[in-house]
């Protein structure tokens, strides 16, 4: 039978230990519980190697997905896999393929023997925490997990081929984080090619930055062989006041094309482009929109391509967090293990940017950053100063504590606190295992705590072999490879290679011929061939006021043209957004066209279809919405089941919070008196215990001062023997009034106790019924459509679409455009 918990698994609050007695060296029973509305002001955790910084931090994110906070974690040293290792069941054979066996062997013991012995120090360790296995199972149910593994496919691979997408509108209006955008996407990917550029300075910087700033600006997405294309013809020619062909020549722009071709071209670099894009809202919740613990493991990975890659993300991540509405609430958690290097005092790598402009912006959206590193001296604390909430462990050197205070003194100046650093400076010498000081501007004073035991089994860093291990179950569930969106049917597969043609086909009047890019390398023994596609493109009006819907949508249908299609038939297209395409300005040199379908086009056929076309975007064109009534919203036009339950479970948690915060401010008053009355009648137990010692002590002299006389052999009791007789029996009176006295005052102070317990278990109650109220997963929402106003359909001119493929000797096809 599970025992009871004790009363930490409250709403928005973290369990993250034990205050801890430094003068005592021992655990008092005070739990340290952390507000997660405090990550919003960002924190930092600071400890040498052994001081506990990774079991504290791994506690906080174990934390976070118990209370359904989305975590993307990046994993510089491979030890974020430790939170995998949770057994609610906490058997022998659990741990047993996670044991180091060689610290097995140093222990004497066999490998089945260590597991077992394991297993039985986690379930101590977690009975003296007052936690259990079901916490465990908790923990695992709150939140879907995943560990990705950039330019790798040991864990869940994820490409940056579309990490170069047009930022969205609030960065392009805002000229500062854009320009940032720009720099810092630039010096990451040269960082990556092995080349140290100056923004400044650097050709290769400045041009890639006007590239990016050009195409951004207008819109437009780009991959890394766009970029190839562009750096060798640039849709510019001048840069600055100089003709672009002095400022870069263009035999030096072909040699940077080729540098960053070679990467592409690159066996090591293919991984890179397989998997999942690097999609934030992707890493935070699922497509049904469970949150989400991320962890991207970087550990494989060389100086030059972490740099570049924590780089995308955090300019992803920034972007993301610009898409966001503004709330007082913790929304998501942004946290890096070993922060050395990506944020140092004095250099600028492309890193850093960023991450100053996230720390700067990114709790005004709900996002709270941890950093943590064992490094200090490698921080820069001037960057760090407006951090709400520091963890400092112990620390090797002087100079390490000297730069940890100089951080913390910043810190407390900025949000307005006395800074005492004579006795900071004494608690941080005195620090040892697993035990913090917690300086966090929005309480009091800071505490000194001892770490809980982490849910997790700490085995250590993972190999990519363990991590392939844990991610195998998950592979296929998880992997959605980059492919194109544009995906003809299988008779387009099939389509013998004698039915290309060297020569473009001659276009039917009325309809418009446009060119997908080819994105895509081919291959040796690859040829290319551009197949036909018909595009219809229109605009549909949605009106339904209950539904708060009053707008026009851009719809496309894409429709392969197979050689033996007679008509036009839209029942076989697939929607489209024709936005997202990278057209060419014409076809490739050495490309071939395959036959258009004989008989199919004319000026006649040419209005059939459109008008086919409008009957057939008021038939498959419905709006679909989700309705919960509970809540009585409706979804956005366009928002998925997921995406909806995403922003009802953030508005729910907001509306939760604010009513907290009024019932806590409810409650304040009387807890102020209480507490008040508690402190006079700590007040009056002192002073009562203070008299009743004076008492005992007068007693005591009393009495022998009696004993003394009738010991001095006096043999007729004189009156002042008989008065001093007397006086003592009033002290022993005395005594025990004085002792009723502190009884009563204990027992008054124990009733106000026991108001304090009803008042606080009063306001537990109300809370607990706020979260039930606000629970998203009693939530319950229903599918609704809303069809186009038929009348008011327009149909745009039809367009022949040429699609390249490319065609190996046997014949086998594949879709070389991204799109």
């Amino acid at each position: 039978m599970e025992t009871a918990l004790p009363d930490f698994e409250k709403l928005g609050i973290f369990y993250l230990g034990k205050e801890y007695d430094l003068a005592q060296k021992q655990v008092r029973n005070d739990l340290i519980l952390y507000d997660s509305k405090d990550l919003t002001t960002h924190a930092v955790c600071v400890g040498m190697t052994g001081s506990g910084k990774t079991g504290l931090c791994l506690s906080l994110l174990e934390e976070a997905a118990i209370d359904s906070i989305p975590v993307i974690a990046i994993d510089p040293k491979g030890d974020l896999g430790n939170l995998f290792l949770t057994f609610p069941d906490l058997r022998p054979e659990d741990f047993r393929p996670w044991i180091d066996e060689q610290e097995a062997a140093r222990e004497g013991m066999s490998p089945d023997d260590f597991a077992a012995h394991v297993s039985t120090i986690w379930k101590i360790g977690l009975e003296g925490w007052g936690q259990s296995g079901a916490r465990i199972r908790r923990f695992r149910d709150a939140v879907d997990m995943a560990i990705y593994t950039p330019g790798s496919t040991a864990g869940l691979p994820i490409t940056v081929m579309k990490s170069f997408a047009a930022p969205a509108t609030a960065i392009l209006d805002d000229v500062d984080v854009f320009r940032e955008r720009v720099s810092a996407t630039a010096s990451g990917l040269l960082a990556l090619m092995g080349i140290d550029a100056d923004p400044v300075r650097s050709r290769e910087h400045i041009l890639i930055s006007n590239l990016l700033q050009h195409h951004w600006r207008q819109g437009r997405d780009l991959d890394i062989a766009a970029l190839i294309r562009e750096i060798q013809t640039p849709p510019f020619h001048t840069v600055g006041v100089l003709d672009l062909e002095t400022f870069y020549p263009p035999k030096d722009r072909t040699d940077l094309a080729m540098t960053l071709n070679n990467l592409l071209a690159s066996p090591s670099f293919a991984s890179w482009l397989e998997g999942e894009p690097l999609d934030v809202k992707r890493l935070l919740y699922t497509a049904e929109g469970k949150p989400r613990l991320s962890i991207l493991s970087i550990a494989h990975l060389s100086d030059p391509e972490r740099m570049f890659f924590v780089t995308l993300l955090l300019n992803e991540v920034l972007a993301w967090v610009r898409t966001q509405p503004g709330t007082s609430s913790l929304r998501a958690i942004l946290y890096m293990d070993e922060v050395f290097g990506y944020f140092p005092p004095t250099a600028n790598p492309p890193s850093k940017t960023p991450m100053l402009t996230l720390l700067k912006q990114a709790r005004a959206y709900g996002l709270g950053i941890v950093l943590a590193t064992q490094n200090p001296v490698d921080l820069d604390y001037k960057g760090l100063s407006n951090t709400g909430t520091w963890f400092l462990g112990r620390l090797q050197t002087e100079r390490d504590k000297a730069r940890v205070l100089e951080g913390l003194e910043g810190a407390s100046v900025q949000a307005g606190r006395t800074f005492n650093r004579q006795q900071l400076e004494a608690t941080l010498a005195g620090l040892g295992k697993r035990v913090f000081l917690m300086n966090n501007v929005h309480e009091d004073q800071p505490v000194t705590f001892q770490t809980r035991w982490a849910l997790s089994y700490l085995r250590g860093p993972l190999t990519r072999q363990q991590i392939k291990t844990l991610m195998d179950p998950l592979r296929s569930g998880l992997l959605n490879p980059a492919t194109p969106s544009v995906q003809p049917g299988p008779a387009a597969r099939s389509l013998p290679i004698a039915l290309s043609q060297s020569s473009r086909p001659v276009i039917p009047e009325g309809l418009e011929e446009v060119f997908l890019d080819v994105t895509e390398p081919l291959q040796e023994f690859e040829r290319l061939v551009y197949r036909p596609a018909v595009v219809g493109t229109g605009e549909l009006y949605f009106v339904r006021a209950t539904y708060g819907i009053d707008q026009w949508q851009e719809r496309g249908l894409f429709l392969p043209l197979e050689r033996d299609r007679t008509a036009i038939d839209w029942k076989d297209a697939v929607r489209v957004d024709s936005h997202g395409w990278t057209l060419a300005r014409s076809p490739e040199e050495g490309g071939t066209f395959t036959e258009l379908p004989a008989g199919l086009f004319g000026k006649s056929n040419v209005k059939k279809w459109q008008s086919a076309l409008k009957d057939a975007f008021y038939q498959s064109g419905r709006l679909v919405l989700w309705r919960c009534a509970d809540l009585k919203l409706f979804s956005l036009p366009d928002e998925t089941e997921g995406d909806f339950r995403v922003r009802l479970h953030q508005l729910a948690v907001e509306q939760r919070d604010a009513e907290v915060a009024k019932l806590r401010t409810k409650y304040a008053a009387k807890f102020d008196s209480l507490r008040k009355r508690m402190r006079t009648a700590d007040e009056a137990i002192q002073r009562e215990e203070s008299q009743h010692a004076k008492a005992k002590q007068d007693s005591w002299f009393s009495w022998g001062s009696t004993l003394l006389g009738a010991f001095l052999g006096r043999k007729v009791a004189s009156k002042e023997n008989v008065s001093k007789t007397s006086t003592a029996m009033k002290s022993v009176g005395r005594v025990s009034q004085q002792g009723d006295d502190v009884a009563r005052a204990k027992a008054k102070r124990a009733a106000l106790q026991a108001d304090l317990d009803a008042l606080e278990a009063a306001l537990q109650a109300e809370i607990d019924q706020l979260a039930e109220r606000w629970s998203t997963d009693r939530l319950a929402l229903e599918e609704v459509e809303v069809p186009p106003r038929k009348s008011d359909i327009r149909i745009d001119e039809l367009k022949l679409v040429w699609v390249p493929w490319a065609i190996d000797d046997t014949g086998a096809a594949r879709v070389v455009t991204t799109t």
